[in-house]
C-alpha cells in the first residue's frame, strides 16, 4: 500500500520509487488514482473522494513520511540502502523531524524511546547518553551521522539538526560495519536535514521547568537555474535549571547542510559544531555494596543522586563530505569522508550503598578525554537481470581511525551521609589535576569490506539477501603512572568474517513476512594479569541473531511483529584452569509488536509492547546460570496517541503512557527495580498570524509525579519528575 492512503480509497495504487538525477530530497507528488471496483456504487454527487498518492523518491534522498507524519515510510539499511519498510528484512523505524518536534525531544533517547517497546533510555541527562535495544547496550559513540559512524556528537546528541533518526533493532555488522563501542542490540543514524524545494524559515523558542529557556532557528535555501544548490542552516541556544534539584543544563550548536544535485552526480557537506554545559550530573551513579539485601524506595525525581559541585563540558566539531556519480544507468559508485574532533571535560561523584539503612559513600572522580575520529566509506552499486531474477548488488569499503587521551583521578571520599537526605560534602581540591599527563591513550582502528546481492524473484514478490563483511579491528591501550611511566600497554589485531542471510516474501502488497541471520562484532579483551594467558587478546565477540516477522500496511496504518532470538558471548577467566576466555553467554528471546499511522481520520498512534527473556546461559557462577540477566526489563508497552479535535480546527490532544517492567539488579537475581508506569499528556495548536504559519506544544512529563528507579539498575538513578514542556514555532 502507498504510504499516507487512508484505506478508504477504492484501489491501491502501486509505490513507484523513481530513480532521478536529483539528490538530498524525498519529492513527493499526488496523483488521482481512482477507479471504482467491479460492483461497487458510485459515490454521491458532490461527496469528496480520498485520491491515492504516488510516491516519487530522490535518488539519494529520505522517504516520504508515511500517513501520520510521526514516521517515514523507509529508511537507509546500511550497505543495502534506502529500502521502503515493507521491503526490509528486518525491524526499522524512521522517525521524521516533524514528530521530534512535535514530542519536544531534544536528544536521542527522548527521541528513540518514547514510544519503542524494544528500546530502553535508562536516564533523561546523564553526562554519557546510554539506551538498550532488544536488552543489550547501546550509546552516543555507535551512533551513525550523514552516513558515517562515529559522526554523531561526543557522549550526548541533540536532535534540531537531524531530518530523521532512523532505528534497526539487532545486530549490524554486516550492514554497517562494526561499530567503534561494540553495540549489538541495534544501529541509530542521524540523518542530516537538507533544504527543501520550498523556502524555509522557522524559528521555536522553548520552555522546560523549572527555567530552561531555549531558542532555535532553521533557514533553508535552493539555488541556481534548477535549484541545483541547496543550504540549511540550524542553530540552538538552550540553557538554565531542569526539574531536578541543583541540576543546569546549557547547549549550543550550530550546523550547515550545503548540497549539489546535478544531471548525473550528486554532493554534500555537512558541518556542525555543539557544545554542552551540565551541572549537577552525574555518570557512575550510584551501586549497591555487598550488604545490602533490599533496595531503598526511590525518591521523586526532583531529588538528585549528583552532588552539586560535579559537572560536564562536552564539545564536538565534525564535518562531512559525500558525492556520488552515476557511472552508467545502472551502476553508482559513492565516497564519503568524515572527521570529528572534541571531548569531555568531567568531575563526577561515584556513590556506594553500604547497608539496607540507605547509608552511603561518597567519592569524586575527574575525567578529561580529548580526541579526533576519522570516518570513510567507498562504494559500487548497481543492479542487473540474469533470466527471470534481478539482482541488487553492492561492494563497499570502510575505514575508522579515533585517537583518544584520557586523564582519569579518582579523588577518594567526600562524603559519608544517607540517602533519604544526602550531603555530598565539600567539592574536592582540583589544584593538582593539571600538573600531571595523560592516564591512558587508546587508538582504534577499524576497516571492513562488504558485498551484498539481493535477488528478487516472481515479480519481486520474493528477495533473497546474501552478504558477506570481513572486519579487522586493530588497537592499542597504553596505561600511564602518574610520574610519566608507560604501567600497561596492550596491542590488538584481529578480524572476522560475518555472514548474512535475509529474506522479504511479499503475500501481497499489503502483507509480507521477512527473516534474517546476521551478526555483530565487539571488540575482544585482553586476558588479565592473573591468567596462564596473561595479555593474550581475544579475538572479537561473534553476536548472532535470528529473527522472523511479518509486516501489515492497511495505507494509513501499519503493524509489524517480529520474534528473535540474540547470543551475545563474553570472557571470564576460568577459576580451573586460569584461562581467560570466551565462555561466558546471554541469550536474549523476544517478542515485538509496533504499531504506527492513523487508525482513524486525525487519530494517530505510535507505539506497541515487547516482551524479552533475556537469560545468563553460561556464567562463571554456575548458580547465575538460568538466571535473568540484569538490566533488562521482561516487559514494555508504550502508546503515544494524538487526536485532531475536529471541533476546534488546528487543535491536536496528545498522550503517551510508558509502562517498564521488573528489572533485575543483579545477575543472582537477589536485587530487583519494581516496575512503574508512567502518563504523559499534552496539546498543540495550529494556526496562522499574518499569513505566518505558528504552532504552540505544551506537554507534561509523568503527570502524576510517579516516584521510581529509571535504569537497569540504582545507577540509573531517579526517574523523571513531573516536567512542564512548552514550545512556539513560527514560520516567515
Amino acid at each position: 500500500m502507498i504510504p499516507g492512503e487512508t484505506g478508504r480509497a477504492r484501489t491501491v495504487a502501486r509505490r513507484l520509487w523513481v530513480t532521478t538525477m536529483l539528490a538530498g530530497l524525498a519529492l513527493s507528488t499526488a496523483a488521482a488514482a481512482q477507479e471504482a471496483p467491479s460492483g461497487a456504487a458510485e459515490p454521491a454527487e458532490g461527496a469528496a473522494i480520498r485520491l491515492n498518492t504516488i510516491v516519487l523518491r530522490a535518488k539519494g534522498g529520505t522517504a516520504p513520511a508515511y500517513s501520520g507524519g510521526q514516521v517515514a515510510a523507509g529508511s537507509g539499511v546500511g550497505i543495502l540502502g534506502n529500502k521502503d519498510f515493507m521491503e526490509t528484512p528486518y525491524s526499522t523505524i524512521a522517525y521524521t523531524d516533524e514528530h521530534l518536534r512535535n514530542r519536544e525531544a531534544q536528544d536521542i533517547g527522548s527521541a528513540i524511546g518514547g514510544t519503542d517497546p524494544a528500546i530502553y533510555v535508562p536516564n533523561k541527562r546523564n553526562i554519557y547518553e546510554t539506551y538498550t535495544i532488544r536488552g543489550f547496550s547501546s550509546s552516543a559513540d555507535d551512533v551513525t551521522f550523514a552516513g558515517l559512524v562515529g559522526m554523531a556528537p561526543n557522549m550526548r546528541g541533540t536532535t534540531e539538526f537531524a531530518e530523521r533518526v532512523e532505528v534497526l533493532k539487532g545486530p549490524s555488522t554486516f550492514l554497517y560495519g562494526m561499530p567503534p563501542g561494540g553495540s549489538v542490540g541495534g544501529a541509530v543514524a542521524l540523518v542530516p536535514k537538507r533544504a527543501g524545494d520550498d523556502p524555509l524559515t522557522r524559528v521555536t523558542t522553548s520552555y522546560s521547568s523549572d527555567s530552561l529557556w531555549g531558542l532555535h532557528a532553521d533557514v533553508g535555501r535552493r539555488f541556481g537555474a534548477n535549484k541545483e544548490w541547496g543550504l540549511r542552516v540550524n542553530a540552538v541556544t538552550r540553557d538554565g535549571d531542569t526539574a531536578v534539584e541543583n541540576q543546569k543544563h546549557g547547549v549550543d550548536m550550530g550546523s550547515v547542510a550545503l548540497d549539489w544535485r546535478g544531471e548525473r552526480a550528486r554532493a554534500s557537506l555537512d558541518y556542525y559544531k555543539l557544545r554542552e554545559d551540565m551541572k549537577g550530573v552525574n555518570y557512575f551513579g550510584l551501586s549497591a555494596g555487598s550488604d545490602v539485601t533490599t533496595l531503598p524506595k526511590a525518591r521523586s525525581g526532583e531529588h538528585s543522586l549528583a552532588a552539586p559541585w560535579s559537572f560536564n563540558t562536552n564539545e564536538t566539531e565534525t564535518f562531512v563530505l559525500r558525492g556520488e556519480v552515476d557511472l552508467t544507468d545502472d551502476i553508482t559508485a559513492w565516497a564519503a569522508y568524515g572527521r570529528r574532533t572534541g571531548g569531555y571535560d568531567a568531575l563526577m561523584t561515584s556513590s556506594t550503598l553500604l547497608n539496607n539503612a540507605g547509608d552511603m559513600t561518597v567519592s569524586a572522580i575527574r575525567s578529561r578525554r580529548d580526541g579526533t575520529q576519522e570516518s570513510a566509506e567507498l562504494g559500487l552499486r548497481g543492479s542487473f537481470i540474469t533470466g527471470a531474477v534481478g539482482h541488487d548488488w553492492t561492494i563497499t569499503a570502510t575505514r575508522f581511525d579515533s585517537a583518544n587521551t584520557y586523564k582519569d583521578a579518582r579523588l577518594g571520599i567526600t562524603s559519608t551521609t544517607n540517602i533519604a537526605n544526602p550531603d555530598w560534602g565539600h567539592a574536592p581540591d582540583l589544584s593538582g589535576y593539571d600538573a600531571s599527563g595523560p592516564t591512558q591513550i587508546i587508538n582504534q582502528k577499524l576497516t571492513s569490506i562488504g558485498v551484498a546481492d539481493t535477488m528478487k524473484l516472481f515479480d519481486d514478490r520474493l528477495q533473497l539477501t546474501l552478504g558477506l563483511r570481513h572486519q579487522t579491528v586493530e588497537s592499542s591501550n597504553v596505561m600511564i603512572s602518574p610520574t610519566g611511566v608507560r604501567t600497561t600497554s596492550a596491542s590488538y589485531d584481529s578480524s572476522r568474517t560475518s555472514p548474512a542471510l535475509a529474506f522479504v516474501y511479499k503475500a501481497t502488497d499489503q502483507l509480507s513476512f521477512y527473516g534474517n541471520y546476521i551478526e555483530g562484532l565487539s571488540p575482544g579483551q585482553d586476558a588479565p594479569a592473573n591468567a596462564v594467558n596473561a595479555g593474550e587478546t581475544l579475538p572479537p565477540y561473534r553476536t548472532r541473531q535470528i529473527e522472523l516477522g511479518g509486516k501489515w500496511d492497511q495505507g494509513a496504518f501499519a503493524t509489524t511483529l517480529a520474534l528473535f532470538q540474540i547470543t551475545k558471548p563474553s570472557a571470564y577467566l576460568d577459576p580451573v584452569t586460569m584461562v581467560y576466555g570466551v565462555y561466558g553467554e546471554q541469550r536474549n528471546r523476544g517478542i515485538e509488536l509496533n504499531v504506527f499511522g492513523e487508525v482513524a481520520p486525525g487519530l494517530r498512534l505510535l507505539g506497541g509492547a515487547s516482551y524479552t527473556d533475556a537469560k545468563i546461559t553460561k556464567a562463571s557462577v554456575s548458580e547465575n546460570e538460568g538466571r535473568k540477566a540484569a538490566g533488562t526489563p521482561a516487559f514494555m508497552a508504550k502508546l503515544g496517541v494524538e487526536y485532531d479535535v475536529a471541533p476546534v480546527p488546528g487543535l491536536t490532544l496528545t498522550g503517551a503512557l510508558n509502562h517498564t517492567g521488573k528489572r533485575y539488579a543483579s545477575n543472582d537475581n537477589t536485587l530487583s527495580l519494581p516496575a512503574y508506569t508512567v502518563l504523559d499528556i499534552g496539546a498543540r495548536y495550529e494556526a496562522e498570524i499574518g499569513g505566518n504559519p505558528l504552532t504552540v506544544r505544551a506537554t507534561i512529563q509523568n503527570v502524576t509525579d510517579k516516584a521510581y528507579w529509571a535504569g537497569g539498575n540504582l545507577a540509573g538513578g531517579y526517574g523523571t519528575p513531573r516536567t512542564f514542556l512548552l514550545s512556539a514555532s513560527m514560520d516567515f
